[in-house]
């Protein structure tokens, strides 16, 4: 199965592929970066906007370069109060050559209140950086979350979870379309 994905951060690539591990064989990804098209730090409906974004432009490129795949997906990172509190959370969109698509969220951590502004205003990584001064560490290793979670869960493990939950729909496409 070729897959493009809209990063070439190789934790999000790692963890699209541990999730497509789990249900195909023969998995090949290649990472491309392409815009969102909104925000630096995605607020709220920002979030799938951002990962539709990059799915469609993935393709787009893909068309214009003579790339085949079989499945292409983005996964955009940001903070919501969707349901009444400021979490980070992440949203993966998969969609295939029929245009359809499919999405799912990872599991979301909760953002103390005194830091939801400056996340908004910059964003989740310069915050964290002023946090724990722990920049290289962060980058080199699991991402933030990895700190949070003293080393419980990785951004690999988030990314992973938000393309298992998006692959719902086609694993399950007998029942679930």
């Amino acid at each position: 199965m070729k897959v493009l994905i809209a990063t070439k951060n190789q934790g999000k690539i790692e963890g699209a592929r541990k999730a497509l591990l789990n249900y195909f064989d023969n998995v090949e990804i290649e990472g491309i970066p392409v815009e969102s098209n909104v925000s630096e730090q995605p607020v709220n409906d920002e979030i799938y906007k951002g990962a539709k974004n990059r799915v469609r432009n993935l393709k787009q490129y893909a068309q214009i370069n003579n790339k085949e795949a079989d499945l292409y997906l983005s996964v955009e990172s940001g903070i919501t109060n969707s349901l009444g509190r400021w979490v980070i959370t992440n949203i993966a969109v998969i969609e295939d050559n029929n245009d359809f698509e499919s999405y799912g969220t990872s599991p979301s951590f909760p953002v103390p209140e005194r830091l939801v502004k400056d996340i908004i205003n910059t964003d989740l990584s310069q915050v964290m950086n002023k946090v724990f001064s722990k920049d290289e560490e962060r980058h080199n290793k699991g991402g933030g979350i990895q700190l949070l979670t003293h080393e419980k869960v990785s951004r690999i493990d988030l990314t992973e979870m938000s393309f298992i939950m998006a692959l719902t729909k086609y694993i399950n496409e007998d029942k679930w379309r």
